[in-house]
């Protein structure tokens, strides 16, 4: 099946990357990751944005209410869901400047995963951790290269990674006592067809999956099945999300890194599908 997109806004991001919908915020928020911004697009299209810091790589909303924003090397929490509420460190991760945080998530418990990868992008530099309640960051999955989409089926049982230099998605068990285990291969990309990037898993358990230089979106049933294609008109697709009012509209963000605009005019564009399926409220984050 081929599903068609929209254009939302006009390139307003360099590198536009993890879109999510919240209710409690009104709406959208995505990041221009490299330009360290957390955009947010208002009920009558207008985008804002407030700076985080160098890198802004994902934007989570906390259970308790306020939000997360994984920086370069460290998370920042506000305590308010208004954009422009303060943020406060809860320290630096690491101390190696050539390494920066990248995609992540939570999973049904609330715990917060984060990726990251080197600026370089050196082969199994990056790591995958998992963020203790103090925000405190243990690994995960080690050697990775650029860790990226994570998302969980609808039963709460599987989750959904991508190592974006793998060509896979992948598909691990998930228990709250154990954590995640059993990482296996869940869908194979063409690497003609651009590699695995960001995705979101749909209430039927189907993943979409974003292609950084296919210029498409992915979606693979429960079964590892490629069942749908979203066609867009840039080559560089970062993530996608649910959203609107009944999570029935596919969100998905774009990259102008490296990309002639001349070419690809709408590179760096938040783009729109209705692809006929609901998706499932993004999972907070208790820190």
């Amino acid at each position: 099946m081929t599903i068609a997109p929209y254009t939302v806004t006009g390139p307003v991001a360099q590198h536009g990357e993890g879109p999510v919908w919240s209710g409690r915020w009104g709406g959208l928020r995505w990041v221009d990751m490299l330009a360290g911004d957390v955009l947010a697009l208002d009920a009558g299209g207008t985008v804002r944005r407030r700076h985080a810091g160098a890198v802004a790589a994902v934007v989570r909303p906390r259970a308790a209410g306020g939000y997360l924003v994984a920086a370069e090397r460290e998370l920042l929490l506000a305590d308010s869901d208004d954009l422009d509420a303060p943020l406060r460190s809860l320290g630096e991760a690491w101390t190696d400047s050539t390494i920066r945080m990248n995609d992540g998530g939570c999973d049904p418990d609330g715990r917060f995963y984060i990726g990251s990868m080197a600026y370089d992008e050196g082969p199994g530099r990056g790591s995958f951790y998992v963020a203790g309640p103090d925000g405190g960051l243990r690994v995960v999955l080690p050697g990775v290269t650029i860790s990226n989409g994570f998302d969980f089926s609808p039963d709460g049982r599987l989750a959904y990674y991508a190592d974006t230099t793998t060509g896979r998605v992948d598909v691990l068990d998930y228990d709250p006592e154990a954590g995640l285990t059993d990482r296996r291969p869940f869908a194979v990309v063409d690497p003609g067809r651009g590699a695995p990037d960001g995705l979101t898993v749909d209430a039927e358990g189907g993943v979409w999956v974003a292609l950084w230089g296919g210029g498409a979106v992915h979606r693979y049933d429960a079964g590892g099945r490629l069942d749908a294609v979203i066609g867009l008109p840039v080559r560089k697709v970062t993530a996608v999300t649910f959203g609107g009012e009944n999570l029935d509209r596919l969100f998905i963000t774009t990259s102008a890194l490296g990309v002639d605009r001349a070419e690809q005019p709408d590179a760096g564009a938040l783009f729109a599908a209705d692809p006929g399926v609901r998706g499932r409220p993004v999972l907070p984050t208790t820190l």
